[in-house]
């Protein structure tokens, strides 16, 4: 059973995932439509009778003593018609995929074996784990800089410690840790073709 739902908003732009208990909560309390592939919505009990007329469901289905439901892939929040504000999390993917999986010092590209993240300022001289003083860095690299500052290693860096800018739903939708359902594709193209791009 596949347990995860994207949620939209009112205007079918992608804004969270949420479990599939929480989705067939937000439906029941008519907080939120299922969504179709052809856009159309269906209210709790609209849902419902259609579950009982379909025999496989991708996302599979709940059984209550008196009925089975589908577990619904979207969802439409039925007021809620704002885009998500938020940072990107500090986490390793992240790092990697803003740094395009580059080493900063010597600019090539590497898998994630080969790459470390770096104090630019070393933890031993006071160098935080943050946006502003980390970046990637190649096994090689890394062992020349050692504990040094880069000018003391006599390196350059090449790509400056910096933090990504969050970019919506776009963010919330394509750096996500697990694989996108078909039925999520054409809601998420929305969101790539209708995104604002910085200048």
């Amino acid at each position: 059973m596949s347990t995860d739902v994207l949620v939209l908003n009112r205007n079918f732009y992608a804004v969270h995932i949420t479990p599939w208990q929480r989705a067939l909560s937000l439906v029941y309390l008519d907080h939120a439509r299922v969504v179709d592939e052809e856009y159309r919505t269906y209210n709790f009990d609209d849902w419902r009778e259609l579950s009982q007329m379909t025999a496989n469901h991708p996302g599979g289905y709940v059984s209550t003593p008196s009925f089975r439901i589908a577990i619904p892939e979207v969802i439409s929040l039925r007021s809620y018609d704002k885009l998500p504000v938020g940072d990107v999390k500090f986490t390793r993917r992240n790092i990697y995929e803003h740094y395009g999986y580059h080493c900063c010092y010597c600019g090539r590209k590497f898998g994630t074996q080969e790459l470390n993240l770096e104090h630019v300022l070393p933890r031993s001289r006071g160098g935080r784990t943050d946006w502003s003083n980390i970046v990637t860095s190649c096994m090689p690299c890394n062992l020349r800089k050692a504990d040094k500052l880069p000018v003391e290693a006599g390196m350059k860096l090449l790509i400056k410690p910096s933090k990504p800018k969050w970019r919506g739903s776009a963010s919330l939708v394509f750096r996500a840790p697990f694989k996108i359902k078909a039925s999520w594709q054409r809601f998420i193209d929305t969101v790539y073709w209708n995104t604002e791009l910085e200048p």
